[in-house]
Formats: C-alpha cells, sequence, structure tokens
C-alpha cells in the first residue's frame, strides 16, 4: 500500500517526537512544522532540527512570528515567572499556557497540508497537557477538524482533513514505554520551559518534572540527566 503524507508538529519535545513517530510507524511520509514564536526555551528549535533528522522526514519547515508583542504567558513574557515546585492542579490553567498557541499552529500546519495534498496532520498533545491547557482538550482537536471541512477548498471539495492525537489518553510514563519501544533516542529532544545557561534543563518547571517522574515509572533513565547520584 502506498504511504501517506501527513504534516506533524514538532515542536523539539518528548510529546510530539513520540507522535511524529507513530505517524511514520503507521506508514505516512513526513512533513514537519516548527515555529520559533519568541518563546525563550529556544533550544527545542535545535531538538526539532535533530529530531526530524532521526525521523527522516521529507520537508522540515520553520517558521518564525512572535507572539511576545502579544504575551500573557510567561513562555513568552520577560514578565511573567515561569512556576517552579509548584504543585500542579489539574483545574488551574498555568501561567505557562501560551494564548491559542495551538489554534494558531494548527492553522498554519492546516494550510500547508492544503497545499501539500495532505489529509493528515499528528500533534503530540496529551492527558497531562489536556487537563491543564484548554487547546489540548479533544473537545478542541474535534471543533478544529469540523473548522478545517468549512474554511479550506480541500474540505469544501469534502477532502476531510483528520487531526491525530495519538497520546491524547497517555499519561507521560506511557508515552515513553511508547517511545522506547518504538527505538526513539530522547537524548535529542528538550522539554524544559525555563533552561539553564548553556541549555540544560532547570529540573524544577512542571515539564520537567513530569518528565522526570514519567522516566522514574517507566523505571528509565532520561539521557538529558543521566542515572541518579
Amino acid at each position: 500500500m502506498a504511504s501517506r503524507a501527513a504534516v506533524v508538529l514538532l515542536s523539539g519535545g518528548l510529546d510530539s517526537y513520540t507522535a511524529a513517530a507513530v505517524a511514520r510507524r503507521d506508514g505516512f511520509t513526513l512533513s514537519a512544522i516548527s515555529f520559533n514564536y519568541g518563546q525563550r526555551h529556544v533550544q527545542e528549535l535545535d531538538a526539532s532540527r535533530a529530531v526530524a533528522k532521526s525521523l527522516g522526514v521529507t520537508r522540515h519547515l520553520e517558521l518564525d512570528f512572535d507572539l511576545t508583542k502579544i504575551g500573557g504567558s510567561s513562555l513568552t513574557s520577560t514578565l511573567m515567572e515561569v512556576p517552579k515546585d509548584q504543585p500542579i492542579d489539574p483545574k488551574v490553567i498555568p501561567s505557562t499556557y501560551v494564548p491559542a498557541r495551538n489554534t494558531i499552529f494548527l492553522s498554519v500546519a492546516m494550510g500547508w497540508a492544503e497545499v501539500l495534498g495532505a489529509a493528515d496532520i499528528f500533534i503530540g498533545v496529551n492527558a497531562l497537557d489536556y487537563s491543564g491547557y484548554p487547546d489540548c482538550r479533544p473537545e478542541f482537536i474535534s471543533a478544529f477538524e469540523h473548522l478545517a471541512r468549512l474554511a479550506t477548498r480541500a474540505g469544501v471539495e469534502g477532502r476531510r482533513l483528520t487531526i491525530h492525537t495519538p497520546l491524547i489518553d497517555l499519561s507521560k510514563a506511557d508515552i515513553i514505554r511508547l517511545g522506547l519501544s518504538l527505538g526513539l533516542d530522547y537524548g535529542l529532544t528538550h522539554s524544559c520551559y525555563d533552561p539553564l545557561p548553556g541549555g540544560r534543563p532547570c529540573g524544577h518547571c512542571d515539564s520537567c518534572r513530569l518528565r522526570a517522574a514519567g522516566f522514574a515509572e517507566v523505571g528509565a533513565t532520561d539521557p538529558l540527566i543521566g542515572p541518579p547520584g
């Protein structure tokens, strides 16, 4: 069976890497898209390039646009601090939420997919983000698919766009298990929201803590940190 084309949103983080690898496993040829949106953790862009190379993507598109002018997030504004060592409350949307980020990213990916003739987009949203970020919920993904049918020539002509969220119901440990089963090198990724000088993970932001807990639950060593002690 001939492979199908898919656009994958690739941040360089653990989740997007795994979601893209699932697409590759399922027989899709990958076109990756990454965004430099003014985030303070720009190391992820270097990681996205390494991940794209390891996945053998057909093309890797990097787009620049400045969300710092909008602000409203500790990831895009120096006026807000990234939370460290704070309780993670699933009922509270953290300051690391970037207003409308996934809506913006998926809109661009939707446009590129239409140009490429691709009917599939993969995004690495998961259950841990679902509880905190409103644009990671299944309801949002379903609504965006409906939007795509209305907003594109492809949709009007009956070529339905499918947004795949293979990690949506998985815990961080489940995602890591899946990635390791696919032979992924998580040493290529970057997850930290507020890295130390030199790019090493801070170990204290929500993303670092969730990642560490996931590797600990799996009983594996995070290649970015190394073995304990």
